[in-house]
């Protein structure tokens, strides 16, 4: 499994068919690595990838150029940086979400994202983090999926792409509320038409208004829209780094755990 980009002289693929099952580029997918060949394969096991390309080698076959999701490192593999992206043969993955009449055991695709996005060195802007680390040890229903994006924009973009039913981010939102304060809000989607160059974000920070602006510019759709947000405290120095939730906001992640939780059922029941 090699580490570096031995195909970039071919035309990539826009998609793929394996078995009954269409993938094309921002598909996750589980990897079973044939070979067992070295150390790296027997740690990728099992885990779950985001396609980033399709390739095609001088010989024809055809390999699917992955990040994997849990990597902390993965912004470089979508910068093409060795040691963060790797190359699966078809027969090496497994469509994660897809399901049809010939394969039932395959787990049914989530329907609503649930992103939660914060910088961890920025104070009270690490609340959607802190709430993902918590949301990970409870009970959720199949339908939802939660995902700690961090300031990986391109991620989240990539995410969006798919058509989930409802999109919820979970983010530090100041409103001029005492710091701790929960809100949930329905945003209307960005509509207008961003200027030149104004959709591109970076691959290491994150503006969920841009990520929106730039999944629409990609022919991309959120249904529906929903934040739960926390009020941070005042910001300093922005330059200065701050490690932590201050109290007020530590505080609020257990109360915001459970009105996510009280959001899920609605969503779930067509009640937002």
């Amino acid at each position: 499994m090699p580490d570096w980009d031995p195909l970039a002289e071919r035309p990539a693929l826009d998609r793929i068919q394996v078995g009954d099952v269409e993938i094309k580029r921002g598909d996750r997918v589980r990897l079973w690595p044939l070979g067992r060949a070295d150390v790296m394969d027997l740690a990728l096991e099992g885990k779950t990838a985001v396609v980033e390309s399709i390739e095609q080698d001088f010989e024809d076959r055809i390999y699917l150029a992955v990040t994997v999701e849990d990597d902390p490192g993965r912004d470089l593999g979508s910068l093409r940086q060795p040691g963060h992206r790797f190359f699966f043969g078809v027969e090496e993955v497994e469509p994660v979400g897809a399901w049809s009449e010939t394969t039932p055991q395959q787990e049914s695709r989530p329907r609503n994202q649930f992103a939660c996005v914060g910088n961890i060195f920025l104070g009270d802007d690490a609340f959607g983090v802190e709430v993902a680390r918590r949301l990970a040890d409870r009970p959720l229903p199949e339908e939802v999926r939660v995902v700690d994006f961090g300031i990986r924009g391109l991620d989240l973009t990539y995410a969006l792409l798919e058509e989930y039913e409802a999109v919820l981010l979970v983010d530090a939102v100041p409103r001029g509320g005492a710091p701790g304060t929960l809100y949930v809000l329905a945003p209307e989607e960005p509509t207008d038409e961003p200027e030149d160059g104004a959709a591109m974000i970076e691959t290491h920070g994150m503006d969920p208004v841009k990520v929106l602006r730039l999944v629409r510019a990609m022919g991309g759709r959120v249904r529906r829209l929903l934040v739960v947000g926390c009020e941070p405290s005042p910001v300093g120095d922005a330059e200065e780094m701050t490690m932590g939730l201050g109290a007020p906001v530590q505080a609020a992640v257990d109360q915001a755990v459970a009105l996510i939780e009280s959001v899920v059922a609605r969503i779930l029941s067509g009640g937002y």
